[in-house]
């Protein structure tokens, strides 16, 4: 096996939002959207947080 398949995979984005960013969508207004996957927007107010199923990203709900 080579090396590269041998490490670890780098852990997913974290991003911290708050209510007054909600409707959460991925990837978000402020981000480049020129290699970006498609708008999709998550349902993170039941749980506190939630991952975008197209790039990983975790995000989590801040008070």
């Amino acid at each position: 096996m080579s090396q590269a398949a041998t490490q670890a995979r780098p852990a997913p984005t974290v991003i911290e939002v708050s209510p007054k960013d909600l409707p959460l969508s991925c990837p978000r207004p402020a981000d480049a959207l020129w290699n970006m996957h498609p708008k999709v927007y998550l349902p993170i107010e039941a749980k506190g947080e939630v991952v975008c199923p197209y790039c990983g990203a975790r995000y989590v709900l801040k008070d």
